[in-house]
């Protein structure tokens, strides 16, 4: 068996990568929808290290892709090795008949558990999504309560912040969790003064409650936070998670399938933290083929916690996942165990994602 073909393709706002062996067997992975057409460029600069190869020696492959530029590293880089190293581990799951988690060790739990988005302009909006993610059935959700801030903000963007969460922990009671995302919005110190303003209302976690830069910084805020933080939607591979993992006191790693660089190095991330005592989220507000990788490792993997999602596939797969009191069963079926619908693809609306740009009220760019 060799690869016969290496194929892009864009699936609505996401980017999806499609391999093809000359007796026919297909692997799906999946990249960054942000800068896509920049990802799928590079996906296209690697088919010279694929074209022709046995897809079998995955590590191998992946050493070549990693280390087969001198210049490596970045979104796109990673993005694209993310992409192909996972749609060779579907192509090895069902070249043997199994999912991807069997060849992990098998499988730790029979359910994966998720949290849901919410979102809302004012008060009202953001209650009335609490409210239908609450009749969905979901057992936690997650929101940015943080309006764009400076360095260091006064009482008004406190305030605001402590009322949308007061707001939806009202919402959704006591007897589900409520997770925080500060998108890195915030500085170490306001982060720190955010933390200890909503200890109280008891968050699940406050994520990226600073730029993730300087682990320095994040070792500051989580040393001294009430609350658990989580992190690293935006590192590369094990080399950037360790400084983490040495240094600083958070909770949970966010390893992002789609970019970290693959559903083994989301094993190796997985198991670096586990020594650490520290949990496991992956990160992936992205499509169904890199929800389906983060279904492996959640199934095979001790130090899971919960699982981040915006799709369930509908649409894009053949049979959707489902989802039951915020629960998925693991996948049973061989490799990432789903089915792409490629007619689907080609029939829909191919959309470009934009990341907005955010400023403050005096003009100057702000983090989004």
């Amino acid at each position: 068996m060799v690869i016969k073909s290496v194929e892009p393709f864009f699936a609505g706002p996401f980017l999806l990568v499609k391999i093809t062996t000359d007796d026919g067997l297909v692997g799906w992975g999946e990249g960054l929808p942000d800068n896509r057409r920049s990802v799928a460029a590079f996906i296209e600069e690697c088919q010279r290290f694929l074209i022709g190869q046995n897809p079998s020696p995955i590590e191998d492959i992946w050493q070549r892709l990693y280390r087969g530029f001198f210049w490596k590293g970045g979104f796109v880089h990673l993005s694209a090795l993310s992409a192909i190293d996972i749609a060779l581990w579907d192509l090895k799951g069902k070249a043997l008949g199994v999912p991807i988690y069997d060849l992990f060790g098998g499988p730790t739990r029979h359910r994966i558990r998720l949290y849901a988005h919410i979102g809302g302009s004012d008060l009202e909006s953001l209650k009335q999504s609490a409210t239908e993610r609450v009749g969905q059935g979901f057992t936690a959700v997650k929101f940015n309560p943080v309006p764009t801030m400076g360095p260091l903000e006064g009482t008004k963007a406190i305030q605001e912040t402590c009322e949308r969460v007061q707001t939806v922990r009202e919402v959704i009671g006591w007897d589900r969790d409520l997770l925080l995302d500060f998108h890195g919005r915030t500085s170490p110190a306001m982060g720190l003064l955010l933390a200890r303003e909503l200890a109280p209302l008891k968050p699940f976690w406050i994520e990226e409650p600073c730029q993730p830069a300087n682990v320095d910084a994040l070792a500051w805020v989580s040393a001294q936070s009430p609350v658990p933080i989580a992190t690293g939607e935006r590192l590369f591979t094990r080399w950037d998670f360790r400084p983490v993992l040495e240094r600083t006191h958070v909770a949970v790693l966010q390893p992002d399938p789609a970019i970290c660089g693959g559903l083994m190095e989301l094993r190796k991330i997985a198991a670096m933290a586990e020594t650490y005592y520290v949990g496991v989220a992956p990160h992936n507000p992205y499509g169904p083929v890199s929800l389906a990788a983060a279904f492996q490792l959640a199934a095979s993997v001790p130090n899971f916690v919960i699982q981040e999602h915006t799709t369930l596939g509908k649409g894009l797969l053949k049979v959707p996942f489902q989802q039951t009191d915020g629960y998925v069963p693991i996948p049973t079926g061989p490799g990432l165990g789903i089915e792409v619908d490629e007619e689907a693809i080609k029939e829909g609306k191919s959309q470009e994602r934009q990341l907005p740009l955010e400023r403050l009220t005096d003009g100057s760019v702000a983090d989004w």
